[in-house]
C-alpha cells in the first residue's frame, strides 16, 4: 500500500470518527478516499482489518454501550440512534458484539470490549509529517500522592513500550479498560512488582484498596503502596502531535532535579501514563520519596 492510499484510508477514518453519529452511509465514506468504491473498501479493509460497515456498526454500538452505562438513555433510543430499524436488530447486534445483553448492561454494566479507533496515520510513520510545536511550551508540576491500592493489570511477554505491549496483548486492551473506566492507566513496573518472564510495560486499572470485585481472565489484581508522586502535565495539543507532545514532557521528567524540593526519584513505584488527550495535555506521573 503506497503513501496515497494510506492517507485514503485515514480520511476515510477521519470521516467516520467525526460523523459515525450522523446519518451517513457507507458511500458517504468510501466518497472521501476518491477511489473507486470497490478499491476503497478493498484499502479500508486491507488496513484495519474491517469493512468500512462493520467499522460504522462498532463504533455506533461502543457508543450506545457507553450511554446505556451512564444511564444517558435507553435501549430503545439507542436502537434507532445507532441506524437500527428495529429494536430487536439492535439487541441482536449487541448481543454479538459485546456477548451480552444490552439490557442486562444497562442493569448490571460489566467490562465487555469498547471498539477503539486507532488511526492510521497515528500507527504508521509513513503518514506522520514532520511538525514543530510551538519552541515555548510550559509544563505544570504538582507534588500528589497515591493511596495504598489496587491495579488490575494485563501483563505482556516483554514489552517496554505502548507498541511491543500491544503487539503481544492486542489493541483491545484498552477497549476492555475503557468499559470499565474513563481513565484507564499504563504503567511501567518496578521489579517488586514484576513476574519473571512478564512485560514492564503495562496496562490496567487502578481500584480502592478494598475493591473485591471480579477479576478478568488474562488479568491480575496487584496491590500497591501509598507513594508520593510529581505530575507532570504539558499543554493542550493538536492531536497528531501527540507523540512531540510525550517528548516534550518526557525532556521536562529527564531534566527535572526533585531534590530542589527535598526529594529523590522513587524507582520502586511505577512510572504512570494516562492516554495522550489533546485538549487536556499530555501526563505522566513519576514516583518520589524523602531525600
Amino acid at each position: 500500500m503506497n503513501r496515497f492510499q494510506r492517507e485514503a484510508v485515514d480520511k476515510m477514518q477521519e470521516f467516520l470518527i467525526l460523523h459515525y453519529l450522523e446519518d451517513i452511509t457507507i458511500n458517504d465514506v468510501l466518497r472521501v478516499s476518491n477511489y473507486s468504491p470497490f478499491h476503497a473498501q478493498r484499502l479500508f479493509a486491507e488496513a484495519t482489518g474491517y469493512g468500512v460497515g462493520e467499522y460504522l456498526r462498532k463504533l455506533r454500538l461502543t457508543r450506545s454501550a457507553e450511554r446505556l452505562k451512564n444511564g444517558e438513555s435507553d435501549v430503545t433510543d439507542q436502537a434507532f440512534e445507532s441506524g437500527y430499524e428495529s429494536v430487536e436488530g439492535f439487541i441482536r447486534a449487541f448481543r454479538k458484539e459485546f456477548g451480552t445483553s444490552a439490557g442486562e448492561y444497562k442493569r448490571s454494566p460489566s467490562p465487555i470490549c469498547y471498539f477503539i479507533p486507532y488511526r492510521l496515520k497515528y500507527r504508521d510513520s509513513r503518514l506522520k509529517e514532520e511538525k514543530k510545536m510551538a519552541e515555548t511550551r510550559n509544563i505544570f508540576v504538582t507534588r500528589i500522592t497515591k493511596p495504598k491500592r489496587k491495579v488490575m493489570i494485563k501483563r505482556g511477554v516483554k514489552g517496554e513500550e505502548y507498541w511491543d505491549y500491544s503487539m503481544e496483548v492486542g489493541c483491545d486492551v484498552w477497549g476492555i479498560l475503557k468499559s470499565i473506566t474513563p481513565e484507564p492507566v499504563c504503567m511501567w513496573l518496578p521489579d517488586k512488582y514484576r513476574k519473571p518472564g512478564t512485560s514492564k510495560y503495562v496496562q490496567g486499572v487502578e481500584l480502592p484498596f478494598d475493591w473485591n470485585g471480579k477479576v478478568m481472565d488474562g488479568f491480575e489484581v496487584v496491590d500497591m503502596d501509598e507513594s508520593e508522586y510529581l505530575m507532570f502535565q504539558g499543554e493542550a495539543f493538536e492531536e497528531e502531535n501527540y507523540e512531540e507532545a510525550i517528548k516534550e514532557v518526557e525532556r521536562a521528567m529527564e531534566k527535572y532535579d526533585p531534590s530542589l524540593i527535598g526529594a529523590r526519584w522513587n524507582e520502586d513505584e511505577p512510572r504512570i501514563q494516562l492516554e495522550p488527550r489533546g485538549e487536556r495535555g499530555y501526563i505522566e506521573y513519576k514516583a518520589i520519596k524523602k531525600a
